[in-house]
């Protein structure tokens, strides 16, 4: 099965065909990261006209560089939420327009869903059962996943998402959109013994995380330096080191808590946060102590990218999911719980 993947849920817009025999036939994106870095972040209308835009031209040309024709696709899925209704629309609509047009089933996807089941794209995915870090602008969520479906939400940010607090500490230091790779290269040159920063939710059982609190500190500290007459571009180096070190802690911590209650030693972590490199260091060596193994999908499929779709739908489609005809979704706010296996059990 030829599965035509559409993903327009927030700023980016990605294209991909899966063929359920052969693997990632061709894949396509176009980042609006520039369009939007003038507001310091995404403006929802001109993510929903740029999506309608560029959607077409990416859908030829996938098609172009898998060799295939429009007449040679077997199905098509897109993003149905979570994200900006506007810009879930715009996929929505052009998958079940073309869909219609071509005779073929369309399925609506969860976004979550495909950053979950990414690394599956890799030449060694990792098999169920496992622990799940989702950890993106939106969303900081870990999961124990028993297979396609079945999913049990282990603990979940109770305020801002690990991305959103790098976004906002990026402006904090003045820096630009997106903020959590401009927060992690002034990190580089950070000391990381001048400042230290809480590790919230760390010192109580659980498995919710909470960056509200950190962001507040991080506000303080700033503040703090600028009265001293003390922000100089060493002390914000410093500064971003200490709150991008709590991050990957907290997320760190959590991530053994999870594996221990679990029992399990396979860990999956996805998202657009998971392409942190010092995230992965600190996780490989947590991994390492416990025997168990860590899997990340590629840089590219780390953000949001129409491969996960495609992959995610078509094992959905293969076991008879479909929308029904005319009953496109976009649903801006879906909690994953609610998922099921295709078989419904």
């Amino acid at each position: 099965m030829r599965v035509l993947g559409i993903e327009t849920s927030c700023d980016e817009t990605g294209v991909a065909i899966y063929d359920t025999e052969r693997g990632l036939a061709a894949d396509v994106l176009h980042s609006q990261i520039a369009m939007h870095a003038e507001y310091g972040g995404v403006v929802p209308e001109l993510a929903s006209r740029d999506h309608t835009r560029r959607l077409l031209p990416l859908i030829q040309r996938v098609l172009d560089e898998a060799g295939l024709t429009r007449h040679q696709l077997d199905a098509i899925a897109y993003t149905a939420g979570p994200g900006l209704v506007g810009a879930l629309m715009v996929g929505a609509s052009t998958a079940h327009g073309l869909a219609r047009a071509l005779d073929i089933p369309v399925l609506g996807v969860h976004h979550m869903e495909g950053h979950l089941l990414a690394p599956m794209l890799e030449d060694a995915p990792p098999a169920f059962p496992f622990v799940a870090l989702l950890v993106s602008g939106g969303h900081t969520q870990l999961v124990e996943v028993e297979g396609l479906g079945r999913y049990r939400l282990l603990g979940e940010s109770v305020d801002d998402a690990a991305g959103e607090a790098f976004d906002k500490a990026a402006k904090m230091l003045g820096l630009d959109y997106p903020g959590g790779p401009a927060v992690a290269r002034l990190a580089e040159s950070g000391n990381p013994a001048r400042l230290r920063f809480p590790r919230p939710m760390t010192d109580r059982p659980g498995l919710d995380f909470s960056f509200s609190g950190l962001k507040t500190h991080t506000l303080t500290a700033i503040r703090r330096l600028e009265a001293e007459g003390a922000l100089d571009e060493s002390a914000r180096a410093d500064v971003a080191r200490a709150f991008e070190d709590a991050v990957v802690d907290t997320l760190a911590i959590k991530c053994r808590r999870a594996l221990e209650a679990t029992g399990l030693r396979r860990l999956v972590v996805a998202g657009g946060v998971s392409a942190n490199r010092r995230l992965r260091e600190r996780l490989e060596r947590e991994a390492a102590k416990r025997g168990a193994e860590v899997h990340y999908p590629r840089g590219r499929f780390c953000t949001d990218n129409g491969a996960m779709i495609a992959y995610v739908g078509a094992q959905r489609l293969l076991a008879g999911e479909h929308d029904a005809p005319g009953q496109m979704q976009a649903v801006p706010r879906w909690p994953m719980d609610g998922l099921q296996p295709p078989d419904g059990g």
